[in-house]
């Protein structure tokens, strides 16, 4: 149950550098009522919260969970730091979002689900991906069936870290893969079983060190738990000589909708072929796609947020080379904090996200073996 007996809920935002371009979004959610902040730079700390007008202001996360007034936490911190903020989070009795990834190893991933069970909580990852515009245009049209059968699913996510935030140096590529891998299964409606993958490219040393990892790019082959359905993932993060792009592309029977070779200068393709007569040609088209804004899903306060110009820091790195993230924040912001009012799991929760999360820490994992088929662990059982 709520605490105070109401419906609106107090959040409070841990980690200010992109964490930074939630709250507002927070502070304008009709079922909000307040938004605390934390941030281990109380320079950044105050220069965020003193615009805002957020009283609630903390250094620590520990401060924050002592906070007994909050219901509700998101954590836009550190990837090393998401498993045990998110356990300490819950732990507190206080519901969780956290940005991707859920974590880096499998242990981590369970205890965060038992950890979701003994404190009755809700966990939610927030996966830009899947609330974009292009995913949620693509979702429609497989709802519609016009895509058919789905026979294909293939995504991507090329990205240069470098200068990024220190534990960024050498990461392994699979770890950071949920922008390529979610849509896909998401829109397959299944999770990923077994996966091939191999290490591609050589990384300098002093990028091996931190992680033991040789690879600037892994790709992989999935099995998905629809036998009859795989999937293609490709990921980078160094040495690639690629502009940022996160992509999927799904081929079906009769249809296929392909991301666009540059990010923002083209819109995606939809080819379609007509129905199957034996003995006949199929008849082919394509055209580029005008991808509509969804905001209108949206509690008419935070519909603005869809838009480029609601960011706040244009300059930041995620948002720059994440391409604006196609309008998801407000939509993940509105999913989280609905699914707490109106009592029930959020749609990306703690089974979701593992099963999300495990098919890339698995990928590595085969990577690292040569390729060997690496099987991915369930987490509904």
């Amino acid at each position: 149950m709520l605490k105070r007996q109401q419906a609106k809920i107090r959040v409070g935002v841990v980690g200010l550098g992109f964490g930074k371009e939630f709250v507002p979004i927070y502070q304008a959610h009709p079922d909000v009522a307040e938004v605390a902040v934390c941030d281990a730079d109380t320079a950044r700390l105050d220069a965020v919260a003193g615009p805002l007008g957020i009283a609630r202001r903390y250094s620590r996360l520990e401060e924050m969970l002592a906070d007994r007034e909050l219901d509700a936490i998101h954590i836009v911190s550190g990837i090393p730091d998401h498993a045990r903020q998110v356990i300490a989070t819950l732990r507190a009795g206080m519901h969780c979002a956290c940005t991707v990834p859920m974590a880096t190893t499998i242990a981590d991933l369970r205890a965060i689900i038992r950890a979701v069970r003994a404190s009755g909580k809700n966990y939610m990852m927030m996966e830009t991906t899947v609330y974009t515009r292009e995913f949620l245009f693509v979702q429609a049209l497989v709802a519609r069936g016009q895509l058919g059968r789905i026979q294909l699913l293939r995504g991507a996510h090329y990205q240069d870290m470098e200068r990024w935030p220190a534990y960024w140096a050498g990461l392994p590529p699979m770890w950071y893969a949920t922008h390529a891998i979610s849509p896909c299964l998401a829109l397959a409606g299944a999770r990923a079983t077994e996966v091939h993958c191999y290490g591609s490219g050589v990384m300098r040393k002093a990028l091996q060190r931190p992680y033991h990892n040789p690879f600037p790019v892994e790709t992989a082959i999935y099995r998905l738990a629809k036998k009859d359905l795989a999937m293609e993932i490709t990921r980078s993060l160094f040495h690639t000589g690629r502009k940022y792009t996160e992509m999927f592309n799904v081929y079906g029977e009769n249809a296929t909708f392909e991301w666009p070779q540059m990010e923002g200068a083209e819109h995606p393709v939809l080819h379609e072929l007509s129905p199957v007569i034996p003995g006949q040609q199929r008849k082919a088209t394509q055209q580029r796609i005008e991808v509509p804004d969804y905001a209108d899903r949206l509690p008419k306060s935070i519909r603005r947020f869809t838009q480029r110009h609601e960011i706040m820091d244009k300059n930041h790195q995620s948002f720059q080379q994440g391409g604006g993230h196609g309008g998801s924040h407000p939509h993940m912001v509105h999913e989280f904090v609905r699914s707490i009012v109106e009592r029930r799991k959020p749609c990306i929760d703690e089974v979701t996200a593992a099963n999300w999360t495990a098919a890339g820490i698995c990928a590595h994992t085969s990577a690292l073996r040569g390729g060997t088929r690496v099987v991915v662990p369930a987490f509904d059982e």
